[in-house]
């Protein structure tokens, strides 16, 4: 499986960005993470095949919205209010299974990344 995360660039605080993430093939569960300098890699949304279940980190919650377009094989992150703190490298990963975890061990492929910087 091979994911193609787009949508990434430079925006001012309060703006707003819409990551894609496109896969090879059909894929089951997915999410976005994210990683800031320095920092480890956290979780921030994530998908369950229907789109039925929805699930997100407190820290985007209200203002990250996650979708998917199972017709195109993609998955997208609108991202609203952005703030400094969400500058990071984000990542799509997908599993086998259906069901929206929120661990990254869960997950069985991950793309390249598509960074989001945020200015203050």
């Amino acid at each position: 499986v091979q994911l193609q995360a787009s949508g990434g660039g430079l925006v001012q605080a309060g703006g707003s960005l819409r990551l894609s993430c496109t896969a090879s093939v059909r894929t089951y569960g997915m999410a976005w993470f994210r990683q800031a300098p320095e920092k480890e890699r956290e979780f921030v949304a994530a998908i369950n095949w229907s789109g039925g279940v929805r699930r997100y980190a407190d820290s985007v919650r209200g203002r990250f919205t996650i979708s998917r377009d199972n017709s195109q094989n993609a998955m997208y992150l609108q991202m609203n209010s952005l703030k400094p703190e969400d500058t990071a490298i984000y990542y799509c990963a997908s599993r086998r299974a259906s069901i929206a975890e929120m661990t990254e061990q869960r997950y069985d492929y991950f793309g390249q990344g598509t960074q989001v910087t945020v200015s203050s």
